[in-house]
Protein backbone atom coordinates (compact mmCIF):
# COMPACT_ATOMS: atom_id res chain seq x y z
CA UNK A 1 0.00 0.00 0.00
CA UNK A 2 1.29 3.47 -0.67
CA UNK A 3 2.25 5.52 2.48
CA UNK A 4 0.99 9.32 2.16
CA UNK A 5 1.65 12.43 4.05
CA UNK A 6 -0.36 13.26 7.05
CA UNK A 7 -2.15 16.49 4.49
CA UNK A 8 -1.97 16.34 0.69
CA UNK A 9 -1.84 20.04 -0.99
CA UNK A 10 -2.53 19.13 -5.17
CA UNK A 11 -1.78 22.94 -6.64
CA UNK A 12 -4.20 24.17 -9.54
CA UNK A 13 -4.57 21.86 -13.06
CA UNK A 14 -5.81 22.28 -15.96
CA UNK A 15 -8.08 19.17 -16.76
CA UNK A 16 -7.50 15.66 -16.58
CA UNK A 17 -7.08 13.97 -19.81
CA UNK A 18 -6.12 10.59 -21.38
CA UNK A 19 -7.14 6.68 -20.30
CA UNK A 20 -7.58 5.53 -17.17
CA UNK A 21 -7.48 1.55 -16.48
CA UNK A 22 -9.71 0.97 -13.43
CA UNK A 23 -8.66 -1.00 -10.55
CA UNK A 24 -11.09 -4.28 -9.92
CA UNK A 25 -14.58 -3.32 -8.03
CA UNK A 26 -14.54 -3.45 -4.33
CA UNK A 27 -18.21 -4.63 -4.12
CA UNK A 28 -17.28 -7.48 -6.69
CA UNK A 29 -14.30 -8.40 -5.31
CA UNK A 30 -15.64 -9.23 -1.70
CA UNK A 31 -18.51 -10.88 -2.94
CA UNK A 32 -16.33 -13.22 -5.12
CA UNK A 33 -13.97 -14.00 -2.70
CA UNK A 34 -16.98 -15.43 -0.18
CA UNK A 35 -18.21 -16.85 -2.84
CA UNK A 36 -15.42 -18.61 -4.18
CA UNK A 37 -14.84 -19.88 -0.59
CA UNK A 38 -18.26 -21.52 -0.09
CA UNK A 39 -18.65 -22.80 -3.60
CA UNK A 40 -17.50 -26.58 -4.42
CA UNK A 41 -14.51 -26.42 -6.59
CA UNK A 42 -11.52 -24.29 -7.10
CA UNK A 43 -11.71 -20.25 -8.55
CA UNK A 44 -9.14 -17.95 -9.97
CA UNK A 45 -10.30 -14.26 -9.45
CA UNK A 46 -9.07 -11.59 -12.12
CA UNK A 47 -8.73 -8.14 -11.84
CA UNK A 48 -8.91 -8.93 -7.72
CA UNK A 49 -8.74 -4.87 -6.45
CA UNK A 50 -5.96 -5.23 -3.91
CA UNK A 51 -6.89 -2.37 -0.71
CA UNK A 52 -7.86 -2.28 2.98
CA UNK A 53 -11.80 -3.59 2.61
CA UNK A 54 -10.23 -6.77 0.52
CA UNK A 55 -7.45 -7.55 2.30
CA UNK A 56 -9.75 -7.75 5.78
CA UNK A 57 -11.92 -9.89 3.32
CA UNK A 58 -8.85 -12.54 2.46
CA UNK A 59 -7.03 -12.43 6.18
CA UNK A 60 -10.24 -13.46 7.90
CA UNK A 61 -10.74 -16.32 5.25
CA UNK A 62 -7.36 -17.49 5.62
CA UNK A 63 -7.47 -17.60 9.35
CA UNK A 64 -10.55 -19.03 9.06
CA UNK A 65 -8.75 -22.15 6.96
CA UNK A 66 -9.66 -21.06 3.55
CA UNK A 67 -7.16 -21.97 0.55
CA UNK A 68 -6.13 -18.56 -1.07
CA UNK A 69 -3.66 -18.31 -3.32
CA UNK A 70 -2.49 -14.27 -4.29
CA UNK A 71 -0.72 -13.84 -7.57
CA UNK A 72 -1.02 -9.58 -7.65
CA UNK A 73 -4.31 -9.11 -8.78
CA UNK A 74 -5.02 -12.74 -9.58
CA UNK A 75 -6.68 -14.87 -6.75
CA UNK A 76 -7.14 -18.22 -6.23
CA UNK A 77 -9.49 -19.77 -3.95
CA UNK A 78 -10.55 -23.48 -3.19
CA UNK A 79 -13.70 -23.54 -2.18
CA UNK A 80 -15.32 -24.98 1.20
CA UNK A 81 -18.11 -26.66 -1.09
CA UNK A 82 -20.47 -25.42 2.24
CA UNK A 83 -20.03 -23.76 5.29
CA UNK A 84 -16.44 -21.85 6.01
CA UNK A 85 -16.25 -23.56 9.33
CA UNK A 86 -16.89 -26.88 10.42
CA UNK A 87 -15.18 -27.83 13.07
CA UNK A 88 -15.09 -26.80 16.85
CA UNK A 89 -13.45 -23.74 17.66
CA UNK A 90 -13.69 -20.07 18.64
CA UNK A 91 -12.34 -17.33 16.44
CA UNK A 92 -12.03 -13.43 16.67
CA UNK A 93 -12.32 -11.39 13.62
CA UNK A 94 -10.92 -7.71 13.57
CA UNK A 95 -12.06 -6.20 9.88
CA UNK A 96 -11.60 -2.79 10.41
CA UNK A 97 -14.06 0.12 8.82
CA UNK A 98 -14.57 -3.22 5.86
CA UNK A 99 -18.80 -3.25 5.61
CA UNK A 100 -18.89 -5.52 2.39
CA UNK A 101 -16.50 -8.26 4.64
CA UNK A 102 -17.97 -7.54 8.42
CA UNK A 103 -21.81 -7.76 6.87
CA UNK A 104 -21.56 -11.20 4.73
CA UNK A 105 -19.56 -12.98 7.02
CA UNK A 106 -21.65 -12.37 9.88
CA UNK A 107 -24.20 -14.40 7.90
CA UNK A 108 -21.61 -17.09 6.25
CA UNK A 109 -20.32 -17.50 9.81
CA UNK A 110 -23.96 -18.41 11.41
CA UNK A 111 -23.35 -22.04 9.16
CA UNK A 112 -21.81 -24.67 9.84
CA UNK A 113 -19.58 -24.82 13.41
CA UNK A 114 -17.96 -22.52 15.70
CA UNK A 115 -17.54 -19.56 17.45
CA UNK A 116 -16.95 -16.11 16.25
CA UNK A 117 -16.36 -12.70 17.70
CA UNK A 118 -16.56 -10.02 15.17
CA UNK A 119 -15.54 -6.48 15.49
CA UNK A 120 -14.41 -3.50 14.10
CA UNK A 121 -12.85 0.19 13.94
CA UNK A 122 -14.39 2.84 16.45
CA UNK A 123 -16.40 3.93 13.55
CA UNK A 124 -17.50 -0.48 12.55
CA UNK A 125 -18.89 -0.01 15.92
CA UNK A 126 -21.40 3.19 15.16
CA UNK A 127 -22.79 1.29 11.93
CA UNK A 128 -25.76 -0.58 12.53
CA UNK A 129 -25.80 -4.03 11.73
CA UNK A 130 -29.23 -4.70 13.68
CA UNK A 131 -31.70 -5.40 10.47
CA UNK A 132 -29.19 -8.31 9.50
CA UNK A 133 -29.34 -9.62 12.57
CA UNK A 134 -32.76 -9.40 12.88
CA UNK A 135 -33.16 -11.03 9.97
CA UNK A 136 -30.99 -14.08 10.57
CA UNK A 137 -32.01 -14.79 13.77
CA UNK A 138 -35.54 -15.04 12.08
CA UNK A 139 -33.64 -18.23 10.25
CA UNK A 140 -32.61 -19.74 13.87
CA UNK A 141 -29.22 -18.23 14.01
CA UNK A 142 -27.78 -17.77 17.20
CA UNK A 143 -26.13 -13.96 17.79
CA UNK A 144 -25.57 -11.71 20.28
CA UNK A 145 -24.41 -8.06 20.50
CA UNK A 146 -21.07 -7.66 22.36
CA UNK A 147 -21.75 -3.57 22.70
CA UNK A 148 -24.40 -1.83 21.95
CA UNK A 149 -27.23 -3.53 20.93
CA UNK A 150 -27.70 -3.11 16.90
CA UNK A 151 -23.91 -2.49 16.03
CA UNK A 152 -21.30 -4.65 16.09
CA UNK A 153 -18.98 -6.38 17.86
CA UNK A 154 -20.99 -8.96 17.67
CA UNK A 155 -20.58 -13.55 18.51
CA UNK A 156 -21.90 -15.42 16.22
CA UNK A 157 -22.23 -19.30 16.90
CA UNK A 158 -22.19 -21.48 14.03
CA UNK A 159 -25.46 -23.52 14.14
CA UNK A 160 -26.96 -23.44 10.37
CA UNK A 161 -29.95 -21.66 9.16
CA UNK A 162 -32.88 -22.80 8.68
CA UNK A 163 -35.23 -22.11 5.88
CA UNK A 164 -38.57 -20.02 5.97
CA UNK A 165 -39.95 -16.76 5.43
CA UNK A 166 -37.91 -13.43 6.37
CA UNK A 167 -39.11 -9.84 6.84
CA UNK A 168 -36.12 -7.67 6.71
CA UNK A 169 -36.21 -3.36 6.74
CA UNK A 170 -34.45 -1.86 3.60
CA UNK A 171 -34.28 1.40 4.28
CA UNK A 172 -30.86 1.85 5.57
CA UNK A 173 -28.38 -0.30 3.34
CA UNK A 174 -28.50 -3.11 0.71
CA UNK A 175 -25.90 -4.37 2.44
CA UNK A 176 -28.14 -6.19 4.86
CA UNK A 177 -29.99 -8.17 2.58
CA UNK A 178 -26.97 -9.17 0.46
CA UNK A 179 -25.28 -10.20 3.16
CA UNK A 180 -27.94 -12.85 4.16
CA UNK A 181 -28.80 -13.54 0.10
CA UNK A 182 -25.17 -14.40 0.08
CA UNK A 183 -25.52 -17.16 2.72
CA UNK A 184 -29.27 -18.05 1.94
CA UNK A 185 -28.10 -20.51 -0.75
CA UNK A 186 -26.42 -23.18 2.20
CA UNK A 187 -29.69 -22.72 4.75
CA UNK A 188 -31.68 -25.91 5.51
CA UNK A 189 -34.11 -25.48 3.36
CA UNK A 190 -35.54 -22.50 1.05
CA UNK A 191 -35.96 -19.16 1.97
CA UNK A 192 -38.43 -16.46 1.20
CA UNK A 193 -37.48 -12.75 2.54
CA UNK A 194 -39.85 -9.90 2.28
CA UNK A 195 -38.56 -6.45 2.03
CA UNK A 196 -40.73 -3.97 4.39
CA UNK A 197 -40.54 -0.43 3.38
CA UNK A 198 -37.90 1.22 0.46
CA UNK A 199 -35.47 -0.80 -0.23
CA UNK A 200 -32.63 1.86 -0.90
CA UNK A 201 -29.18 1.14 -3.64
CA UNK A 202 -31.22 -1.59 -5.68
CA UNK A 203 -28.19 -1.83 -8.04
CA UNK A 204 -25.93 -3.89 -5.70
CA UNK A 205 -28.14 -6.13 -4.98
CA UNK A 206 -28.75 -6.55 -8.69
CA UNK A 207 -24.86 -7.55 -8.52
CA UNK A 208 -25.58 -9.21 -5.53
CA UNK A 209 -28.13 -11.48 -7.74
CA UNK A 210 -25.98 -11.98 -10.72
CA UNK A 211 -22.64 -13.16 -9.17
CA UNK A 212 -24.88 -15.55 -6.81
CA UNK A 213 -26.52 -16.71 -10.30
CA UNK A 214 -22.79 -17.00 -11.85
CA UNK A 215 -21.50 -18.80 -8.64
CA UNK A 216 -24.67 -21.66 -9.69
CA UNK A 217 -27.46 -20.19 -7.23
CA UNK A 218 -31.03 -20.72 -7.89
CA UNK A 219 -32.98 -17.31 -6.81
CA UNK A 220 -36.20 -15.83 -8.09
CA UNK A 221 -37.13 -11.73 -6.95
CA UNK A 222 -39.69 -9.60 -7.89
CA UNK A 223 -38.56 -5.44 -8.18
CA UNK A 224 -36.34 -6.79 -5.35
CA UNK A 225 -39.62 -6.88 -3.05
CA UNK A 226 -39.62 -10.50 -2.40
CA UNK A 227 -36.83 -12.90 -2.88
CA UNK A 228 -37.46 -16.91 -3.08
CA UNK A 229 -33.94 -18.81 -2.58
CA UNK A 230 -33.37 -22.63 -3.06
CA UNK A 231 -30.59 -24.76 -1.22
CA UNK A 232 -28.77 -25.76 -3.73
CA UNK A 233 -25.46 -24.36 -2.28
CA UNK A 234 -22.33 -22.87 -4.88
CA UNK A 235 -20.57 -24.35 -7.56
CA UNK A 236 -17.04 -22.48 -8.80
CA UNK A 237 -17.26 -21.01 -12.53
CA UNK A 238 -13.55 -22.08 -12.36
CA UNK A 239 -12.71 -17.76 -13.56
CA UNK A 240 -14.31 -14.87 -12.47
CA UNK A 241 -13.34 -11.57 -13.68
CA UNK A 242 -13.73 -8.77 -10.93
CA UNK A 243 -15.16 -5.75 -13.31
CA UNK A 244 -13.75 -2.15 -12.94
CA UNK A 245 -14.84 -0.21 -9.65
CA UNK A 246 -17.24 1.71 -11.37
CA UNK A 247 -17.58 4.02 -8.03
CA UNK A 248 -14.18 4.43 -8.46
CA UNK A 249 -14.76 5.64 -12.26
CA UNK A 250 -17.13 8.64 -11.12
CA UNK A 251 -14.11 10.99 -10.05
CA UNK A 252 -12.33 10.16 -13.15
CA UNK A 253 -15.58 10.75 -15.41
CA UNK A 254 -16.27 13.89 -13.52
CA UNK A 255 -12.94 15.55 -14.26
CA UNK A 256 -13.37 15.05 -17.97
CA UNK A 257 -17.03 16.90 -17.88
CA UNK A 258 -15.31 19.51 -16.65
CA UNK A 259 -12.93 20.69 -18.85
CA UNK A 260 -9.86 19.43 -21.16
CA UNK A 261 -10.12 17.34 -24.10
CA UNK A 262 -11.71 14.12 -22.31
CA UNK A 263 -11.15 11.41 -20.31
CA UNK A 264 -11.56 7.64 -21.34
CA UNK A 265 -12.34 5.05 -18.30
CA UNK A 266 -11.65 1.47 -19.34
CA UNK A 267 -13.53 -1.56 -17.07
CA UNK A 268 -16.67 -0.65 -17.11
CA UNK A 269 -19.58 0.21 -19.66
CA UNK A 270 -22.85 -0.40 -21.15
CA UNK A 271 -22.33 -4.32 -20.44
CA UNK A 272 -20.83 -3.65 -16.45
CA UNK A 273 -23.31 -4.91 -13.76
CA UNK A 274 -22.84 -1.84 -11.87
CA UNK A 275 -25.17 0.61 -10.82
CA UNK A 276 -22.63 3.53 -10.52
CA UNK A 277 -22.31 3.52 -14.16
CA UNK A 278 -25.55 5.10 -14.47
CA UNK A 279 -23.40 8.29 -13.05
CA UNK A 280 -22.28 8.65 -16.72
CA UNK A 281 -26.00 8.88 -17.48
CA UNK A 282 -25.99 12.45 -14.72
CA UNK A 283 -22.87 13.77 -16.60
CA UNK A 284 -25.54 13.63 -20.04
CA UNK A 285 -28.35 15.50 -18.11
CA UNK A 286 -25.90 18.06 -16.86
CA UNK A 287 -24.34 18.18 -20.85
CA UNK A 288 -21.10 16.32 -20.45
CA UNK A 289 -20.92 14.40 -23.96
CA UNK A 290 -20.50 10.91 -22.95
CA UNK A 291 -19.37 8.02 -25.54
CA UNK A 292 -20.56 4.44 -24.37
CA UNK A 293 -18.60 1.50 -25.18
CA UNK A 294 -19.06 -2.10 -24.04
CA UNK A 295 -16.55 -1.78 -20.66
CA UNK A 296 -15.50 1.98 -21.69
CA UNK A 297 -17.02 5.44 -21.04
CA UNK A 298 -15.69 8.70 -22.52
CA UNK A 299 -16.37 11.43 -21.39
CA UNK A 300 -15.55 15.36 -22.70
CA UNK A 301 -16.87 18.96 -21.39
CA UNK A 302 -20.41 20.33 -22.38
CA UNK A 303 -19.91 21.88 -26.45
CA UNK A 304 -20.42 25.54 -24.41
CA UNK A 305 -18.46 24.19 -21.94
CA UNK A 306 -20.87 25.15 -19.32
CA UNK A 307 -22.49 22.09 -16.78
CA UNK A 308 -26.06 22.65 -15.59
CA UNK A 309 -27.33 22.10 -12.00
CA UNK A 310 -29.62 19.18 -11.42
CA UNK A 311 -32.88 18.32 -8.90
CA UNK A 312 -31.98 14.41 -8.93
CA UNK A 313 -33.16 11.38 -7.07
CA UNK A 314 -29.67 9.31 -6.43
CA UNK A 315 -30.72 6.76 -4.30
CA UNK A 316 -29.84 3.97 -6.49
CA UNK A 317 -25.60 5.54 -6.95
CA UNK A 318 -25.53 6.84 -3.01
CA UNK A 319 -21.60 6.21 -3.79
CA UNK A 320 -21.47 8.39 -7.10
CA UNK A 321 -23.60 10.88 -5.40
CA UNK A 322 -20.95 12.03 -3.79
CA UNK A 323 -19.27 12.62 -6.89
CA UNK A 324 -22.24 15.16 -7.88
CA UNK A 325 -21.78 17.13 -4.58
CA UNK A 326 -18.60 18.42 -5.87
CA UNK A 327 -18.54 18.93 -9.09
CA UNK A 328 -21.78 20.85 -8.39
CA UNK A 329 -18.99 23.37 -8.05
CA UNK A 330 -18.28 24.01 -11.32
CA UNK A 331 -22.22 24.02 -12.45
CA UNK A 332 -24.73 26.83 -12.75
CA UNK A 333 -27.49 26.71 -10.76
CA UNK A 334 -28.25 25.20 -7.57
CA UNK A 335 -28.04 21.47 -7.67
CA UNK A 336 -30.12 19.20 -5.41
CA UNK A 337 -29.25 15.48 -4.77
CA UNK A 338 -32.14 13.83 -3.15
CA UNK A 339 -32.72 10.38 -1.05
CA UNK A 340 -29.45 10.22 0.02
CA UNK A 341 -30.45 9.52 3.60
CA UNK A 342 -28.53 6.49 3.90
CA UNK A 343 -25.17 8.32 3.45
CA UNK A 344 -25.75 8.65 6.98
CA UNK A 345 -24.76 5.23 8.02
CA UNK A 346 -21.47 5.08 5.93
CA UNK A 347 -17.93 5.79 6.43
CA UNK A 348 -18.75 8.56 8.28
CA UNK A 349 -21.71 10.49 8.31
CA UNK A 350 -21.48 11.59 4.79
CA UNK A 351 -24.54 14.59 4.41
CA UNK A 352 -22.56 16.00 7.59
CA UNK A 353 -19.28 15.50 6.51
CA UNK A 354 -19.96 16.99 2.64
CA UNK A 355 -22.06 20.04 3.60
CA UNK A 356 -19.49 20.68 6.00
CA UNK A 357 -16.41 20.63 3.77
CA UNK A 358 -18.64 22.41 0.47
CA UNK A 359 -18.77 25.20 2.68
CA UNK A 360 -15.06 25.58 3.67
CA UNK A 361 -14.46 25.79 -0.29
CA UNK A 362 -16.94 28.94 -0.33
CA UNK A 363 -20.21 26.68 -1.52
CA UNK A 364 -24.07 27.69 -0.35
CA UNK A 365 -25.06 24.44 0.93
CA UNK A 366 -28.12 23.22 2.20
CA UNK A 367 -28.53 19.90 4.52
CA UNK A 368 -31.50 18.05 5.22
CA UNK A 369 -32.14 14.95 6.50
CA UNK A 370 -31.75 12.97 3.18
CA UNK A 371 -30.77 15.55 0.65
CA UNK A 372 -28.09 17.97 0.16
CA UNK A 373 -28.23 21.40 -2.12
CA UNK A 374 -25.04 23.10 -3.31
CA UNK A 375 -24.74 26.57 -5.28
CA UNK A 376 -21.38 27.21 -6.34
CA UNK A 377 -19.30 30.40 -5.41
CA UNK A 378 -18.03 33.07 -7.91
CA UNK A 379 -14.22 31.92 -6.51
CA UNK A 380 -13.47 28.92 -5.16
CA UNK A 381 -11.31 29.52 -1.97
CA UNK A 382 -8.30 27.03 -0.94
CA UNK A 383 -9.33 25.31 2.08
CA UNK A 384 -8.12 22.42 4.12
CA UNK A 385 -10.60 19.35 3.93
CA UNK A 386 -11.07 17.16 6.86
CA UNK A 387 -11.84 13.56 4.99
CA UNK A 388 -13.11 12.07 8.04
CA UNK A 389 -10.80 8.78 7.44
CA UNK A 390 -13.82 8.48 4.53
CA UNK A 391 -12.24 7.34 1.21
CA UNK A 392 -14.88 8.87 -0.79
CA UNK A 393 -14.36 12.38 0.69
CA UNK A 394 -10.69 12.44 -0.20
CA UNK A 395 -11.00 11.60 -3.62
CA UNK A 396 -14.42 13.93 -4.03
CA UNK A 397 -12.21 16.82 -3.18
CA UNK A 398 -9.48 16.02 -5.06
CA UNK A 399 -11.87 17.82 -8.11
CA UNK A 400 -11.50 20.68 -6.23
CA UNK A 401 -7.58 21.23 -8.04
CA UNK A 402 -9.43 21.40 -11.50
CA UNK A 403 -11.14 24.97 -10.32
CA UNK A 404 -8.33 26.98 -10.20
CA UNK A 405 -7.80 26.85 -6.47
CA UNK A 406 -5.48 24.71 -4.59
CA UNK A 407 -6.59 22.54 -2.37
CA UNK A 408 -5.26 20.93 0.94
CA UNK A 409 -6.89 16.95 2.23
CA UNK A 410 -6.13 15.53 5.17
CA UNK A 411 -5.46 12.34 6.09
CA UNK A 412 -4.92 11.24 2.25
CA UNK A 413 -4.25 7.92 2.94
CA UNK A 414 -7.59 6.99 3.42
CA UNK A 415 -7.96 5.93 0.16
CA UNK A 416 -6.67 2.66 0.68
CA UNK A 417 -9.76 1.76 1.59
CA UNK A 418 -10.97 1.03 -1.83
CA UNK A 419 -7.81 2.96 -4.15
CA UNK A 420 -3.98 2.86 -2.59
CA UNK A 421 -2.65 4.54 -5.31
CA UNK A 422 -5.22 7.08 -6.25
CA UNK A 423 -3.44 9.88 -6.72
CA UNK A 424 -1.20 8.37 -8.29
CA UNK A 425 -3.50 7.98 -11.02
CA UNK A 426 -5.09 11.44 -10.77
CA UNK A 427 -1.93 12.95 -11.04
CA UNK A 428 -0.58 10.89 -14.22
CA UNK A 429 -3.62 12.35 -16.33
CA UNK A 430 -2.79 15.94 -15.46
CA UNK A 431 -2.57 18.97 -17.66
CA UNK A 432 -0.67 21.62 -15.30
CA UNK A 433 -2.59 24.94 -15.02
Amino acid sequence: MNSYPEQMRLDPIRALEGVMDLPGSKSITNRALLLAALARGTTVLHNVLASDDTRYMIDALVALGVSVRERGTEVEVTGCAGPLVTRPGRWVLSLGLAGTAYRPLTAALTLGAGEFVLDGSARMRERPVGDLVDGLVQLGARIRYLGAPGFPPVEVIGTGLDGGLVRMRGDVSSQFLTSLLLSAPLARGPITVEVEGEQVSTPYLDITVHMMRAFGATLEHEGHRRYRITPTGYVSPGVYHVEGDASSASYFLAAGAIRGNGVVVRGVGRASVQGDVAFASTLEAMGARVIWGEDQITVAPPANGVLQALDVDLNHIPDAAMTLAVLALFARGTTRIRNVGNWRVKETDRLQAMATELRRVGATVEEGPDYLSVTPPQALKHAVIETYGDHRMAMCFSLVALSGTPVTLRDPGCVAKTFPDYFERFMALRVPA
